[in-house]
């Protein structure tokens, strides 16, 4: 399947494998991007270019994928006991555990939120490839809570577009760092791939990035943090976490924005979700408890 890529100005003076390492995604791993290039099935401007050749704000860039030549055959079935929130005939919605990956990826083929969902279903929808049946969003691996899962390629595509319109309403809570000043606000900074570590965002200069937006409203002030919940207006990669480290105030636990130590787990949880069913047209929504490590004093951790 042949992928056309315009480079933004954001990842600008990356290195070619480097950004289409980010650009697709779902290609696992550096190496393959890399023989793919050396292999002439990448295109820089209608040329071949180099591993190291570094990209340009408006590159235009063809990338020739087979899927067939780097995707699990099979991705196997493994029981596995999944907290089912809610389900019907076209969706199912999960209470996701933290440190459950949602889908398989290179080194990582089991143990993932997809092994246990093909255990326990027949029919997911494969518009996102036999490597995510039925995944419509994602949750980072340490994040616990609510995941919509489709059943049907019609229910997906129609979750999918309130995504893609924002029009699907998030709730989180989260555990961060310090006592936050004021009871509610509004983070509006946009965010860029990290100049250093490709794995993390980072906030960027004023008219560069992608545009991000969070609310946040206070609930309870602890000692030495505080509980808040988290309304992300946008979606961008590790969003909430990068936001509330602009903010002054890290979220507990979390290894890349702040400190691992702080707490037990990465103190991020889906606490709730509100969208149009896509069948019924009915407007639900699903929410669960905040966890109790989330509620205790910070002596207690």
């Amino acid at each position: 399947m042949k992928h056309t890529l315009t480079v933004q100005e954001e990842y600008k003076d990356l290195r070619l494998d480097v950004y289409l390492a980010n650009a697709m995604p779902q290609v696992p791993s550096r190496m393959f991007i890399k023989k793919m290039i050396e292999a002439g099935q990448v295109c820089v401007n209608g040329r071949q270019e180099k591993t190291k050749y570094k990209v340009a704000a408006g590159d235009k860039i063809e990338a020739d994928v087979n899927e067939e030549d780097w995707a699990p055959k099979d991705i196997l079935a493994e029981k596995m006991e999944l907290d089912i929130f809610y389900e019907d005939e076209d969706l199912v919605v999960i209470n996701k555990p933290e440190g459950l990956t949602v889908h398989p990826a290179s080194g990582s083929q089991s143990g993932t939120l997809v092994n246990g969902l093909m255990y326990h279903y027949q029919e997911l929808s494969d518009i996102n490839g036999p490597v995510r049946p039925g995944i419509v969003h994602r949750l980072d691996r340490d994040t616990s809570g609510l995941i919509l899962i489709a059943k049907t390629n019609v229910a997906h595509a129609r979750l999918g577009r309130q995504f893609e319109k924002h029009t699907i309403i998030k709730r989180y809570v989260a555990r961060v760092q310090g006592r936050v000043q004021f009871d509610q606000g509004v983070i509006e900074v946009p965010l860029e791939q990290h100049k250093k570590y490709h794995d993390q965002r980072q906030v960027a200069r004023e008219g560069e990035g992608k545009e991000a937006s969070t609310l946040y409203q206070v609930l309870k002030r602890f000692s030495k943090s505080t509980l808040v919940a988290l309304f992300p207006q946008t979606g961008r990669t590790h969003q909430l976490r990068v936001h509330m480290k602009h903010l002054g105030h890290p979220i507990l636990g979390d290894e890349k924005y702040g400190q691992k130590i702080s707490f037990p787990r990465l103190a991020l949880h889906a606490q709730a979700i509100a969208f149009m069913h896509p069948i019924t047209k009915q407007y639900i929504e699903f929410s669960c408890p905040t966890p109790s490590e989330f509620l205790r004093d910070d002596l207690s951790f």
